[in-house]
């Protein structure tokens, strides 16, 4: 079974090469979300730009209780490396219209799930029809403590992941 390390994804997303492959030293496990957004790449990517304000998943959760913003927040297309992404990770990379990666560095967020890195993608597939694609680096945790939380944790990163793309799949496809 591909639950909980692969949702949504096509086998050529998960064969493909991504920015955050790159990224940690001693990767452990690759995980892959994904959703088909009925709108085209600039759009969907303009809404993916919207995580420097907000995670736009469980909000209660991840959050501090406040929703998401359902409209486009100014400026926040407006991308440069090392800015604040869904508050614990930093781009670290970025293409516009094409792609964004981030990398987990807050050293409290670190201690508890570890090394993370993560590139969302966006691929317009046919004329209003795009793919998000989200890949995630896990690792740099092989103790014992790694190997009892990273199946733990695929299964919560697939239920916020859930969430969060179909969140923003919804409102990318909003006329």
């Amino acid at each position: 079974m591909k639950l909980p390390r692969e949702w949504g994804v096509r086998e050529a997303e998960v064969l493909a090469h991504y920015p955050c492959d790159d990224l940690l030293t001693s990767p452990r496990e690759h995980w892959y979300r994904a959703v088909t957004v009925r709108a085209d790449a600039a759009t969907v990517f303009r809404w993916l730009c919207q995580l420097k304000v907000a995670p736009y998943s469980y909000d209660l959760l991840d959050n501090l209780g406040r929703r998401s913003p359902r409209h486009l927040t100014p400026g926040a297309e407006r991308l440069e490396t090392g800015q604040r992404v869904m508050t614990i990770f930093r781009l670290v990379d970025f293409e516009p219209d094409k792609q964004l990666t981030v990398v987990l560095d807050k050293p409290r967020a670190l201690r508890l799930f570890g090394g993370f890195a993560l590139t969302y993608t966006v691929e317009e597939v046919t004329p209003r029809v795009t793919r998000l694609v989200a890949k995630l680096v896990v690792g740099d945790d092989d103790g014992v403590l790694g190997r009892l939380r990273r199946p733990l944790m695929a299964w919560g990163d697939l239920l916020m992941m859930h969430r969060q793309l179909t969140t923003l799949r919804k409102l990318a496809e909003r006329r």
